[in-house]
């Protein structure tokens, strides 16, 4: 005999609804049969247990040939004259259900449940059985009931039903996915329909997993408890993010405050008797430059910039510290007026193993204001820049090791004559070692290129900064800029 054509989209759908309402009254039985042989055998009254058995198991017998007949194969096997008896139960009737003698615990998790089913038996039945697991319940009637009630309350888990009035299932999926404040809530939809395109159309919509009517109870219980475990993860890996970023903010909040403690031993730029100014971009909040300058008495005057390896607290802390030795003239035995003696000084005060392996190179000079001599050391420092007043440029170079890398090292200091006029650049080698996007670096002579065409203009330090962020393509900086320009 021929095999049927397959019914149409609206005749299954049709089918999935009479399913579907037929279920329901069936479902009521089994739940509230199940419910009445727990609270029983909770009380020890086991007197009606194989009665109540028996119903479950007729129940049970009438969902399977309902899914057995009320389909396209029942129909199918109708027009060819097959025997319903030759059929096996569907998954329905042959999957039995928790007996009283094992009746529902208390679960693992518990939280705060929306039930939401269009048929006020079914939520009842639901939330009491929750309920005994130790949930605390809220019920909805129907999808768009249940978005206003989630807007206004927290919760923890949603058991939606498919088929409802106003708003279905689907709908009401959607709708929580696509809210950014409730779309964390996991879904498990639940419903008397069994085609397995609505169990993946709620899956591909966000839902957290698929229960059939009517439950099994262990399953029931091991999928919210599920559910509710990853719940519980997710809100303490938002409650460890949420402190993370309040650290993040508090140590940004300290570093601020440091990095404005930084500029603030920083001089203030002056006017008489010498022009002085300075431009200053550390790499990060905390960069590992420091400079100064100041009267050691009438005719003294000290010029300093020191670059820390590294940067960060602890480079700053270094720098901030031997920046206050030279301020205060701290280091015992030593002329401030001799530049050799100085940085002998800060080498023996700061060896690297006492500053968790960091060093630093310094640039030191004292200028002699009544004969105009500038004399000058340098610890593994680059050379300053001294622009004449004809615009021609030389470097002021001395050579010496690093501080901090030997104990007992000696300095020396060269003099040069500072025509009136003239401008002396003290600059650390985060000014002129800038790394193209690219990848290739500028080369000294560029930078010597551009000083002697802007170190004299009111804004040349400015320019020079802007010239640096130009070849960095708009890229932070690689490492602090600092600058100190003097005009005698």
């Amino acid at each position: 005999m021929s095999t049927p054509p397959p019914a149409p989209a609206s005749a299954n759908e049709a089918l999935a609804h009479v399913r579907h309402d037929m279920r329901t009254p069936i479902n009521h039985i089994l739940g509230y049969s199940e419910l009445v042989a727990e609270e029983l055998s909770d009380a020890g009254v086991t007197s009606v247990a194989a009665d109540l058995e028996k119903i479950r198991h007729a129940a049970q017998q009438l969902l399977g040939m309902i899914g057995e007949h009320l389909s396209e194969e029942g129909f199918a096997r109708l027009h060819s004259g097959e025997a319903p008896e030759a059929r096996t139960a569907t998954s329905a009737a042959a999957t039995p259900h928790e007996t009283a003698s094992h009746p529902d615990t208390a679960a693992l998790v518990t939280g705060r449940i929306l039930v939401v089913d269009d048929n006020l038996e079914n939520r009842e039945t639901l939330a009491r059985r929750l309920q005994r697991q130790g949930h605390t319940t809220t019920l909805a009637a129907d999808g768009a009931e249940a978005l206003e009630i989630a807007r206004r309350a927290p919760f923890d888990l949603v058991l939606l039903d498919v088929m409802m009035p106003v708003l279905d299932g689907y709908g009401a999926l959607e709708a929580l996915k696509a809210d950014e404040g409730l779309r964390h809530i996991p879904v498990i939809m639940i419903s008397a329909l069994d085609e397995i395109e609505s169990v993946v159309h709620c899956i591909e919509k966000g839902a957290e997993d698929y229960l059939p009517k009517p439950f099994n109870p262990t399953l029931l219980r091991a999928r919210i408890g599920a559910s509710l475990e990853k719940k519980a993860l997710r809100d303490q890996e938002q409650t460890y993010l949420r402190q993370i970023e309040e650290t993040q903010r508090h140590l940004k909040g300290e570093l601020d405050e440091a990095a404005k403690y930084v500029r603030s031993i920083f001089p203030a730029p002056t006017e008489t008797p010498y022009r002085i100014d300075w431009n200053y971009a550390p790499s990060m909040e905390l960069g590992g430059d420091a400079f100064g300058y100041h009267w050691i008495d009438d005719d003294h005057l000290a010029i300093y910039l020191l670059d820390v390896c590294g940067h960060g607290v602890g480079a700053s802390l270094l720098s901030v510290s031997a920046i206050n030795v030279l301020r205060s003239g701290s280091l015992p035995a030593t002329d401030f007026r001799d530049p050799a003696q100085v940085l002998a000084g800060l080498n023996n005060a700061f060896p690297m193993e006492q500053q968790n392996n960091m060093y630093f190179t310094i640039w030191y000079g004292v200028y002699h204001r009544p004969t105009r001599l500038l004399r000058h050391s340098s610890g593994g420092h680059p050379p300053s820049l001294l622009l004449a007043p004809d615009g021609a440029m030389s470097e002021l170079r001395a050579p010496g090791m690093l501080i901090g890398a030997m104990p007992d090292m000696t300095y020396a200091s060269q003099s040069v004559e500072i025509a009136p006029g003239s401008r002396l650049l003290v600059l650390c080698d985060g000014t002129y070692e800038i790394k193209r996007p690219d990848g290739t670096m500028i080369e000294f002579d560029d930078f010597t290129a551009f000083i002697p065409e802007h170190g004299a203009e009111p804004d040349g330090l400015e320019k020079l900064l802007e010239w640096v962020h130009d070849l960095r393509g708009g890229e932070p900086l690689e490492d602090d800029f600092s600058i100190v320009r003097i005009e005698f």
